[in-house]
């Protein structure tokens, strides 16, 4: 089935790309749905699909793994406090313990906005909404990610404040980083605070290992306007839809 084929997505031309749509349905991310429609896994009308650009209106006579898909619902987002050692993913081929494993079951289903490592714990966003997900993870949304990490190693305070001006690392360039020593800071237990913009993958963790530190606990305590707060660990809890709308104002239509 070609991606123009009107009896089954519609007239050429209209229509939303079908990776969009779903990830609005909160199926999975873009990126996922992408690789789930390259499994085979995702149907319209019974026709496997071959491409995430196939247009649809909507989610009608979609399935996903043989289950029809529901139409999106009104966008509603969660803190959830991740713990250490679980990976954030629905599915893990290694076996390992996953975030969405321990959720709540009368959660409905959610994707995660970016992830956190399985040694990295903190404030992890969930979202039924898969293109706020998206928006909110991009660095071109300017979001800042505040970390609270504890360190082994000299700490230099000139080399933190450089860090500012951004830097590069193995050929990767990285944007400016904010690095502060916390006040409660002993010879015992350095800690840092970090703010980021970007969210490359593991870029705390680089950007210490290149300043000769050593990571000993690493935790986010914020992602732009949603804090960790003192949400216990492992438990999730719903933001306001207040703050939902006001955070859905700020997106691009």
């Amino acid at each position: 089935m070609s991606d123009s084929d009107s009896s089954k997505g519609g007239p050429p031309g209209q229509g939303e790309r079908v990776a969009k749509v779903l990830a609005r349905a909160g199926v999975a991310s873009r990126r996922d749905i992408e690789r789930m429609i390259a499994a085979g896994r995702i149907a319209k009308d019974g026709v496997v699909l071959t491409s995430p650009a196939f247009l649809v209106q909507d989610v009608a006579g979609i399935s996903v793994d043989g289950r029809l898909v529901q139409g999106a619902q009104a966008t509603r987002v969660w803190r959830h406090h991740k713990p250490y050692g679980v990976v954030t993913t629905h599915y893990d081929p290694q076996g390992r313990s996953t975030v969405f494993e321990h959720l709540p079951q009368d959660l409905p289903r959610v994707i995660s906005v970016g992830r956190l490592d399985q040694s990295t714990e903190g404030l992890l966003l969930l979202t039924n909404d898969g293109e706020l997900a998206r928006w909110l993870e991009l660095p071109s949304s300017g979001w800042k990610r505040q970390y609270r990490v504890r360190v082994q190693g000299f700490v230099d305070a000139f080399a933190l404040a450089a860090l500012e001006d951004g830097v590069t690392i193995e050929e990767v360039q990285y944007g400016p980083v904010i690095a502060t020593i916390e006040p409660t800071s002993t010879m015992e237990g350095m800690w840092l605070s970090i703010v980021i913009t970007e969210g490359k993958n593991r870029e705390v963790r680089k950007i210490l290992r290149h300043l000769g530190l050593s990571v000993l606990q690493l935790m986010r305590v914020a992602f732009g306007p949603f804090s960790l707060g003192d949400l216990p660990l492992g438990q999730v809890q719903e933001v306001p839809e207040k703050e939902v709308a006001a955070l859905l104002a700020l997106r691009p239509r």
